[in-house]
């Protein structure tokens, strides 16, 4: 595929020296225009369709699914193993999510029902039927879909990406996706995981179709099947009163939640909204700045950290001073990481010899996996690694609780955001490296 370079990317590539070599990964290409972008979710749909047709004839041979997509690459059932891979696929022909790519060879689907995910998926078809996705494409994501999903039906919808949430966009209407939903909850009314996703729902679509005098029904239906044990399902109770705009259930509710969870940040962050719809404004910064310590940070010195690398070597962030440092919280496991990781690279071999540099602090917990992964993606910059996933000693001082979280920090150790990531991370870091002010 030909790089599509920008005039800015071509003269810094003039200015190397000329003894240097450039490896073809270090070009940047542009991002597809629409038209390409359309062109490749075409591409895309009919490779689904293809591998449908292939999963189907598999069926009839070998009376069950594949273990992976890989598997069906024979002349019998897939002889064109281009058919696997996704013409926006940006990171070699793999699936999105870890625990989805193939082990066998470069397929860029992920395929939803190997060995060790057939029971939980049996759950979900049990719910919603075979609408549920089989083999996903996350490769197109924008603001109106996230996936396109061949489903067990055979047939291709788009979706955003965790599809629970929208099911009806799996269905040929909402009222299809009701009745659906209905029949489910017959079958599995107290499924503590699936019924985070199908309560508010449906919930949901009672409302939208006009049906909202059903909801308090299926809120106390709700209610008969909570589990105590299960946190969770009080974000999924709030979810449903905020519906019927009882605010004032929701505090009650949250209120005794904190004092069973004092130092819980979801039922913190969850107590500032309320209040902030209460209009008790200043109990909602007490809230916030309870649920958030560290926005406090923002514009005052980020407290050093001490900790050895991947390699074993000592590392802090006093080693970084004068540079502009990105401190990236994440783990191969995570998709959205694996997701966004390319956007990352792109940022720092843009600005790594302007003075730009990351720290990543990796929640992995599994070291060869780990190192595979680095080298694979040609990922330079050192990692913090500790193997205790979210115990780890770095991301506890620091208090993430999701990831990718990722820290800008200036020159002078100064936090300049808790949020640099996505669309924002490139302007961020270059007018650090300007020394502007972030916005």
């Amino acid at each position: 595929m030909k790089a599509i370079l920008t005039l800015g990317i071509v003269l810094s590539l003039l200015i190397i020296s000329a003894s240097a070599q450039v490896p073809p990964i270090e070009l940047i290409e542009a991002p597809p225009t629409e038209e390409q972008r359309e062109e490749q979710i075409e591409i895309c749909t009919q490779n689904l369709i293809a591998i449908g047709k292939s999963i189907q004839a598999y069926l009839k041979v070998n009376g069950d699914f594949p273990e992976w997509l890989s598997d069906l690459y024979h002349p019998r059932y897939l002889p064109d193993p281009d058919i696997l891979i996704c013409p926006a696929d940006r990171v070699g022909g793999r699936a999105v999510f870890p625990r989805n790519i193939d082990p066998k060879m470069p397929v860029s689907y992920g395929y939803q029902f190997p060995s060790k995910h057939r029971e939980r998926v049996q759950e979900n078809r049990d719910m919603y039927g075979d609408v549920v996705p089989l083999v996903r494409c996350r490769h197109h994501g924008n603001e109106e879909f996230h996936c396109l999903n061949l489903n067990y039906a055979f047939n291709v919808k788009r979706s955003f990406s965790i599809w629970e949430a929208t099911p009806e966009d799996l269905y040929e209407s909402r009222e299809e996706a009701i009745a659906a939903i209905e029949a489910g909850l017959q079958r599995q009314p107290d499924n503590e995981r699936l019924s985070d996703h199908a309560y508010p729902a449906l919930a949901r679509l009672y409302i939208e179709t006009g049906k909202q005098e059903k909801v308090e029904g299926l809120v106390n239906l709700f209610k008969s099947n909570i589990s105590p044990n299960y946190p969770r399902h009080y974000l999924t109770l709030s979810t449903m009163l905020e519906m019927l705009e009882r605010n004032e259930d929701i505090l009650l509710l949250f209120t005794r939640l904190e004092k069973q969870n004092p130092n819980d940040r979801g039922v913190l962050r969850k107590l500032a909204e309320i209040h902030q719809e209460l209009g008790n404004t200043e109990l909602a910064a007490e809230y916030r700045k309870r649920a958030e310590p560290v926005s406090v940070l923002v514009g005052k010195p980020v407290p050093d950290f001490s900790a050895t690398d991947l390699d074993g070597n000592p590392i802090s962030l006093q080693q970084y001073r004068g540079k502009v440092v990105l401190l990236d919280f994440w783990a191969t496991w995570s998709g959205l990481c694996f997701q966004k990781m390319p956007d990352v690279k792109r940022v720092y071999d843009i600005y790594k010899d302007e003075g730009f540099d990351i720290i990543g602090i990796t929640l992995d917990n599994h070291e060869p996996s780990l190192r595979r992964y680095l080298k694979e993606n040609d990922i330079p910059w050192r990692q913090v690694y500790s193997g205790k996933r979210w115990q780890s000693p770095t991301a506890q001082y620091y208090g993430i609780r999701t990831i990718p979280t990722r820290w800008l920090i200036a020159k002078d150790g100064t936090l300049i955001s808790l949020h640099a990531r996505g669309d924002a991370l490139e302007k961020l870091v270059a007018e650090a490296l300007k020394g502007k002010p972030a916005n």
